[in-house]
Order: structure tokens, then sequence, then C-alpha cells
């Protein structure tokens, strides 16, 4: 059997990762650094595996690696910084995100890192205390850009359409990763601004059957849900996630679905008239088919229900002097006697001590 190459433990990893499984996505990137010569992308992807786990020192080392490796990459000097500040090094951490603001001046991920240490990192003594010095007016940092493009979702009831209006992109500048709960949709166009969209996703999906589509006006994500006939009532993840049943596919049932439609509530659009589905619940319950005892009551119930005050009686007394074994309808017959129990053929009438 042929030996598994670097590329496909990488790309075992990336999925590894993409299923939240970090510790066994930094197990196969050290297995694909090991298989190969040494490259800056498994370092830096290590990187982040480690700093997923909260390994934060070998994230650094890992980091620091890649950038040595390859010093153009803008994401080892990003996953550097990252760490270090984790680890309180904040010169450490200032110089790489000063390193790779210069390669990617546009993403807005190193002017937030940036903010994030000039408000922990301890204050610098004054050495200029010159009137001119204090006048001098810090740069405020730059605030965080919007997203590039826009997105948006809608519900099938076996998939989750997701829409990115990136119009005129060519389908080599855009990367779609898919993992068991998350999405990446990545779009470096040269020369322009990076768009990374990178949610947890409100539901599981199945990744091998997820696919996507680059068009003229758009990039369509089609994502399978790993529950069909629910609804998603957000594109990410949430504390308390609620699922609402929807209509299942066309030609098929309920239960093939996802189990028995949940109850749904009246809206405000129309009014219900309560009188009439009163009504036809009692309709419902006369037409019920019932069979055994259950018959058998339901019969006595119509018969002293439609009855004259006279054949009630005779049912009241036949029915209680018995002890249940006699039932008559004729006042004549059973009003001036005493009724003696008669159980059926082959059975005894016991005496119960209370």
């Amino acid at each position: 059997m042929a030996a598994t190459t670097p590329s496909e433990l990488e790309h075992k990893a990336k999925e590894a990762f993409f299923d939240d499984d970090f510790a066994l996505a930094a197990a196969l990137y050290t297995q694909a650094i090991a298989a190969g010569a040494p490259a800056a992308a498994l370092y830096a992807d290590r990187a982040q595996a480690y700093i997923k786990m909260g390994d934060f020192a070998a994230a650094a080392a890992d980091a620091a690696r890649a950038a040595e490796l390859d010093p153009a990459m803008p994401r080892a000097h990003l996953r550097r910084a990252h760490a270090c500040v984790k680890l309180e090094q904040y010169d450490a951490a200032r110089a790489a995100v000063e390193a790779g603001a210069a390669l990617a001046p546009n993403d807005a991920r190193f002017a937030q890192l940036m903010k994030e240490i000039d408000s922990k990192a301890p204050k610098p003594m004054e050495t200029d205390a010159s009137p001119a010095a204090a006048a001098t007016p810090v740069p405020a940092t730059a605030p965080a850009e919007k997203p590039k493009y826009r997105h948006d979702y809608y519900n099938s009831a076996a998939e989750v359409v997701v829409t990115v209006f990136a119009k005129g992109v060519a389908p080599e500048h855009v990367a779609v990763e898919f993992g068991e709960q998350l999405l990446s949709v990545s779009v470096e166009v040269p020369g322009e601004v990076p768009y990374h969209l990178q949610p947890r996703l409100f539901g599981k999906i199945i990744p091998d059957k997820c696919r996507f589509t680059v068009l003229s006006t758009k990039i369509e994500v089609r994502l399978a849900k790993a529950e069909p006939g629910t609804t998603w009532t957000s594109l990410e993840f949430t504390d308390k996630p609620r699922f609402i049943a929807a209509a299942p596919p066309s030609g098929s049932s309920p239960a093939a679905a996802g189990g028995a439609r949940r109850p749904s509530y009246p809206s405000s659009k129309g009014r219900k008239d309560w009188d009439k589905i009163e009504a036809e619940v009692k309709k419902a319950e006369k037409d019920e088919k019932l069979d055994g005892d259950a018959a058998a009551n339901r019969f006595f119930q119509d018969i002293f229900s439609n009855a004259d005050e006279d054949m009630r009686r005779a049912m009241t007394k036949s029915f209680q002097e018995s002890n249940g074994t006699v039932l008559s309808t004729n006042w004549k017959d059973v009003g001036s006697k005493k009724i003696e129990p008669s159980p059926p053929e082959g059975m005894d009438l016991r005496k119960w001590e209370y």
C-alpha cells in the first residue's frame, strides 16, 4: 500500500480542523511536515490548530517558523501576533502586526489586533515632557472595515443556500471549505481587500454533499442539512438553537422528513371560528369507532342520554342492585322488586369485604 503523501495528510488535517477536532488536525499537520520538505503553509496552519487548542507557545513558535520560511505570508504574522498577545508578549505581537500589515494593508484584522495590543500593553514612560510633545496628537487606530461583500441565506427542506453577492469574481480567486458545523468562504483578488466569511453554523451539515457555484453576480453555496425538514432561524450558531419544522420535500411523508410535523400556532392573519371547531370535535368524538368495553360504555351512555325518566330509574336501580350484572329499562318490571345479581354463564359472583 502506497504511503500517504504530504498533500493527502494536509487535506485530512483541514477536514479535521473544520470538524473542530483540533488535536487531530495538529497531529496530521505534524505528519505532513515530517513527510516532506518544510512548508510555511503547514506550519502556519498547525499554528492555527494550536491556537484553537489554547497552546499559544507552540502556536507562536510555528507561526515564527512559517514567517521565517515565507516572510511574505500575511497569515503567518497574523497568527504569531495573536499567539503573542495571549502570551502577553506585546513587543513581539506588535512587531508581527506591523510586518503583516505592511504585506496586507487592507486586512482589518491587523488593525483590530493592534488596537487590542494598545489596550493591553503596559504604557511606556514619558521621555519627552515638552509642551510640543504633549500637544502632538496621537493617530487614532483605524476602525474595523465593513465586509467587502454582503451575504444572505435561505432555507429549503434539505438545504441552506448561502449567497455572497460578489460581482465579477473569477472562480480561481474563490475558496470554499466545509466542516461538520463550519463554513469558510474566502475571496482573495490580487490587489484588493481579501474577503472572509467563516461562521460556525446554526446546525450540522453533511460536508460531502455540500457544493458551491461561482456566478457572474454572486457565489452560491448549498449546505446539505444533517437534519432535513428543519428550518434554521439564523445562519450562525446560537447558545440555544431552535429548529422550526419545515414542509417535507414533495412526495415524502412527514416521517421521512424527520418525524411528525411540529404543532403550529394561530397567526394574526385570520380569526378562528372556535364554535365551529368545537362542533367538529364533538362530531368526531361521536363518529369515533370504538370496540370492547369502550364500545359497550358508549352504547349504554347513548341509551341513558335518550331515555325518559322511568327508563333512567330502571337502568340505575337494576344496575346498582345487581352489582352491575343486570341492566333493565322497564320500570314496571324492576320498580316493585329487588333485582338479584345474575352473573354471566360460567362466572361466579363474589362479594368483597371493605
